[in-house]
């Protein structure tokens, strides 16, 4: 026998075994990698300043100098995409922390107390859900005024409802377990029931809604910013940079294309991570 053949086979499905995550699963992983760099670091990824006009080169097709080309008044479209993914990402994590803390909350109070505080929530729960989500979120900006924090806290309110609703089932599963009734007979407290035993068993669902929810308040926070709800101008904003290049599609498509392509790849990363999350952590 050769060295060669004393060597153990090394298979795809033993190294797919072995990987943490599953081939398939990179691609977004390394995209949202990219997306935290332009988070953390614009300028170091933004070859000009995304404010800067430059009248002599409006519209201009993509090319070396301006990979994503630039707009009406000549401002490079590439430094204004990886620009405004702070003010679009951090307005989604805003949405989905409010949606994630007061929807678990409400959920967890209601299916654990029970008869008058279920009745209650799950009646506000009720209302939110047969409102549609954009005229809530709209006649909420409306209240509060316009811009992307306002915006994100109008999508996190619009979306307790569906946390709420998550996790109460997920509570209801786990509050008549028999280690959560022994706790009980021991003489556990209220608290220590909720936050020892029923909360830690009934987060994994809710940690998964909210990664697949990051990726809806991303679409619900664009949209509201290219109806002028959101962020305002100047400031680099997917959904309003979409909104300004709309006047020029059909001359220069890029100024849509581009912005387009940064929401659904990032809505698509977050699916992704989304059931990663839900596989890993259930």
């Amino acid at each position: 026998m050769t060295v060669v053949e004393a060597l153990p086979r090394v298979t795809l499905p033993r190294i797919r075994r072995r990987l943490p995550v599953d081939v398939v699963d990179v691609p977004p992983l390394l995209f949202l990698l990219l997306v935290a760099a332009m988070i953390i670091a614009p300028r170091l990824i933004s070859p000009y300043d995304p404010l800067r006009e430059n009248p002599a080169d409006p519209l201009a097709a993509p090319s070396l100098a301006h990979p994503f080309g630039t707009d009406y008044i000549g401002r490079d479209l590439l430094s204004r995409v990886v620009e405004g993914t702070a003010a679009t990402i951090a307005g989604s994590f805003i949405a989905v922390i409010i949606g994630l803390v007061v929807g678990t909350a409400l959920g967890l109070f209601a299916a654990y107390f029970g008869r008058a505080t279920d009745s209650v929530i799950s009646r506000v729960v009720d209302v939110l859900l047969s409102i549609p989500t954009l005229l809530l979120s709209i006649t909420i900006i409306v209240a509060l005024g316009f811009g992307t924090v306002n915006a994100a806290i109008a999508v996190g309110v619009s979306s307790i409802a569906v946390f709420a609703r998550l996790a109460r089932s997920e509570v209801l599963a786990t509050r008549n377990l028999p280690f959560v009734e022994a706790s009980e007979h021991l003489g556990a407290g209220h608290t220590a029931l909720l936050f020892r035993h029923v909360l830690p068993n009934s987060y994994s669902a809710v940690l998964s809604l909210a990664a697949l929810q990051f990726g809806t308040a991303i679409l619900a926070i664009a949209s509201l910013s290219f109806l002028g709800y959101g962020a305002q101008p100047p400031e680099p904003e997917w959904g309003l940079l979409i909104s300004e290049g709309r006047n020029y599609i059909n001359s220069a498509p890029h100024l849509v294309l581009f912005p387009s392509l940064a929401i659904v790849l990032t809505v698509m990363s977050l699916s992704r991570l989304a059931h990663i999350v839900r596989k890993k952590v259930g």
